[in-house]
């Protein structure tokens, strides 16, 4: 037996069953790219070398893109940096956040934390758009009379996608790895065929190909490399769901089955348009024996909605963080399963989320048309990664300047290079992304600098509690009940206790001044959450602390604060929360274009009650203006 209980026999296979699943969760969207990214980058390359020559280049851009992209810069080096288990960019950023840096290090840090989040949700709007609609366009190689049909199909699956998000995943999530074990399958194997019928295009493993077709390209090669990027889209998802599954279990997952099969088909489609250029219209689909067109149309449109859950559940997440590291107002957040605590469910998240890729559908009409859009936010968000990587290398790892310069400027040089490439694509439809990604930043932003505003205003001239406590002689009646206070300042008496005391004559018998702390780790152990100081004359101080990935249960924390002296009795006690009204003022803390828009988040946020899991019914809301 081992330390932790398994036998030696279900290590092996509890890790098998790991990579299963994160074939299912992890590689949809990068698995399901060669749908359509090896016919955009052959439809960017034409007119720079022979066909041959061409079809070789492009081979040999996609193959290397995914060996230096996603395995030597995520598998082996990102996948390093992981905020205790935990990774993606919100994670990266806490953990570069530990460090104590310069004032202008951290102010680079959190924009590039915000700008990753923000260019996450521009791509979590196209893959769900292009990849369904480029699987069912396969209806169209099977007869051009379908064509009528495509979007209407799209939209109605999307629809249903995100109609059946309330109810959860897990059922639907123990399906995703077997069926994308399948899938991979198929991918080798239309490769291997294809391949056996023209091994030449085994040449594309070498470098110099694509290189070549680079450099003949002139200008052109940025927008073949705008093209190839689509290969490596869903690249993020390897490091951001790091914390499901392990960095073993993706590592062997990428290097034993998803890169063997994406290269061999890669190369299959290649070696169909070496034999039938006319094939470039479609080599994915036309890779397929005729009698095995409508199954693997079928089997595509299932791995699309695949990869389209996983970035929704994604975004769930995402922006679950964001919330606890207070980068976003407070959302509902629904759990949809007893036993896994990841998985969630965000109504307002889903809708605008549904909103904006139907858009999409509608509104570009095809995967031709959207992939004009893809590859921007990916690009985006990749670079950001690479610096924040960078800063953790060189001052949390140790790394020395010599290492981290070359080797972190390499891997940025190719990020901002394929960005670069795809602003190309900014009259195309790349203008989307950017205005998404744009928004995003701006609300939190807003919200961040806001939220600033108002701590300043309730805290940074209140009432020094140490000071009222030294003068807490002859106090009001006290009353044979404990009051919670929740605050965000506990060193400063609430306002609602001075309300209470103001309009109310009474003060509680005991007092207890509670403050939530979200840290910058992922999880905060329940032997670490809460800490309890007696301050006396009834008056107590609690701070309780939760990883960005827990969710704050006030009544439970009060439970454990038992253990140090702090024995609270639900049925006698109150919890006084502040309910702020943000009013504009006449010498605002923020830009009028802001105060507007912080005042209107503000007011859509989540209450507090239901934020921090308090008893309806023992709350006392104390409400309050707030100009700012």
């Amino acid at each position: 037996m081992s330390a932790g209980g398994e036998t030696v026999t279900q290590k092996p296979a509890r890790h098998s069953a790991l990579v299963i699943g994160a074939l299912g969760i992890v590689y949809g969207d990068i698995g399901t790219s060669p749908i359509y990214a090896f016919r955009e980058s052959l439809a960017a390359a034409p007119g720079t070398q022979s066909w041959p020559e061409t079809v070789l280049g492009v081979a040999s851009l996609t193959l290397w893109v995914l060996i230096i992209v996603v395995t030597i810069k995520y598998v082996l080096l990102i996948m390093r940096a992981d905020n205790r288990g935990e990774g993606g960019i919100l994670s990266l950023a806490a953990l570069a956040l530990r460090l104590k840096s310069p004032r202008g290090r951290r102010l680079l840090m959190v924009s590039l934390a915000i700008i990753g989040v923000a260019l996450f949700y521009g791509d979590g709007l196209i893959t769900p758009a292009i990849s369904v609609l480029s699987a069912v366009e396969g209806l169209e190689v099977i007869a051009p009379s379908f064509q009528p049909y495509v979007v209407p199909c799209a939209v109605a699956i999307l629809v249903g996608l995100f109609m059946i998000q309330s109810h959860g995943t897990a059922l639907v999530g123990r399906l995703f790895g077997p069926i994308m074990v399948v899938w991979f399958s198929v991918l080798a194997i239309l490769g291997i065929i294809n391949i056996a019928e023209e091994p030449g295009v085994l040449r594309a493993i070498d470098p110099v190909y694509g290189l070549t077709l680079l450099a003949a390209g002139g200008w052109k090669a940025l927008a073949i490399l705008g093209a190839v990027v689509l290969t490596v889209t869903g690249a993020e998802a390897l490091y951001a769901d790091m914390g499901h599954f392990g960095r073993s279990p993706i590592r062997a997952a990428w290097l034993r089955f998803v890169l063997p099969a994406l290269a061999l088909n890669y190369l299959g489609q290649a070696s169909l348009v070496l034999r039938n250029p006319d094939a470039a219209s479609d080599p994915f689909f036309l890779q397929a024996p005729a009698w095995g067109l409508i199954p693997l149309v079928v089997l595509a449109t299932i791995a699309t909605v695949i990869a389209s859950q996983a970035v929704i559940s994604g975004s769930f997440s995402l922006t679950r963080q964001a919330i606890q590291l207070d980068y976003v107002p407070r959302m509902e957040v629904r759990h949809t399963s007893a036993t896994e605590i990841g998985q969630i469910y965000m109504p307002r998240v889903n809708w605008i989320l549904m909103i904006g890729v139907l858009t999409l559908v509608l509104g570009f009409g095809s995967s031709n048309n959207l992939a004009g859009a893809y590859g921007i936010a990916v690009t985006g968000t990749m670079s950001a990664t690479t610096i924040l990587a960078a800063i953790v290398a060189r001052y949390l790892w140790n790394w020395h300047w010599l290492v981290v310069g070359p080797l972190f400027g390499a891997l940025l040089g190719i990020d901002l290079l394929f960005f670069g490439s795809t602003l190309l694509k900014i009259p195309n439809g790349g203008w989307f992304p950017l205005l998404a990604g744009g928004t995003a930043i701006f609300v939190m932003a807003t919200w961040r600098r806001g939220r600033k505003v108002v701590y300043d205003k309730l805290y940074g001239e209140g009432l020094k509690l140490d000071s009222f406590l030294a003068r807490l002689e002859a106090s009001p009646m006290r009353i044979a009940r404990t009051a919670i206070f929740m605050t965000g300042d506990p060193t400063v008496v609430p306002r609602a206790m001075l309300h209470n005391m103001k309009h109310n004559m009474v003060l509680h018998e005991r007092n207890v001044l509670l403050r939530v702390i979200i840290e910058d780790l992922p999880h905060v152990p329940a032997d670490q959450r809460v800490a309890v100081e007696r301050l006396g004359k009834g008056f107590f101080r609690v701070i309780v602390r939760y990883g960005y990935m827990q969710d704050p249960n006030v009544p439970a924390a009060l439970e454990a604060a038992r253990k140090q002296g702090l024995a609270t009795d639900m049925m006698t006690t109150s919890f006084f929360i502040g309910r702020e009204t943000m009013i504009p003022s006449s010498k605002p803390g923020l830009p009028f274009w802001q105060e507007r828009l912080f005042i209107a988040l503000a007011a859509t946020a989540l209450n507090a009650t239901a934020f921090f899991d308090i008893p309806p019914g023992q709350v006392v809301e104390m409400g309050a203006q707030v100009e700012i």
